[in-house]
């Protein structure tokens, strides 16, 4: 069985998330979405919150399965029975930052391949820290994120409120 990986903090999880997942779905038998904790960032939303949204934002594509791991991402990947990473790009400068971290990667572990897939152009320009940031000012985002999002935003800013 042929499994990949997608990792990422997904904080929260966007529409250009969701369609590198149903898109990496189709080139796997089991996609697995794996929330990681970032250390270099404080996140929105709990790892369980966002297991729980990514759960949501992807009950229809039948191949996936959600997880949360802490740890070097080649541990986890070895651990999940996989040799494959799916990282979605929006732009060079994410290439730059993702290519870096596959060499890292493949120099802990040589047979770990990382795949780089991009995203459709119409989602180019989404971040999840740009998500937050147009939420917070209560700009519109409902075009942005799954509709599970869209309430989980609206309800994590109403109480911050």
């Amino acid at each position: 069985m042929r499994v990949g990986i997608c990792p990422g903090s997904f904080d929260p999880v966007t529409k250009g998330h969701v369609d590198i997942f149903e898109r990496s779905a189709q080139l796997v038998d089991k996609l697995i979405v794996a929330v990681f904790v970032n250390p270099g960032k404080k996140p929105m939303f709990s790892m369980e919150e966002r297991v729980a949204l990514l759960k949501e934002a992807t009950t229809h594509i039948p191949n996936v399965e959600v997880d949360a791991f802490s740890g070097l991402l080649n541990d986890y990947v070895r651990q999940r029975d996989s040799r494959l990473i799916i990282r979605g790009l929006r732009a060079f400068s994410d290439f730059e930052y993702e290519f870096q971290r596959a060499l890292l990667l493949k120099d802990q572990d040589p047979e770990i391949e990382t795949v780089f897939m991009m995203t459709r152009g119409e989602y180019s320009f989404i971040s999840s820290s740009g998500i937050k940031e147009l939420a917070m000012f209560r700009g519109d985002v409902g075009r942005l994120v799954p509709p599970c999002v869209l309430t989980a935003l609206e309800e994590k800013l109403a109480v911050a409120k």
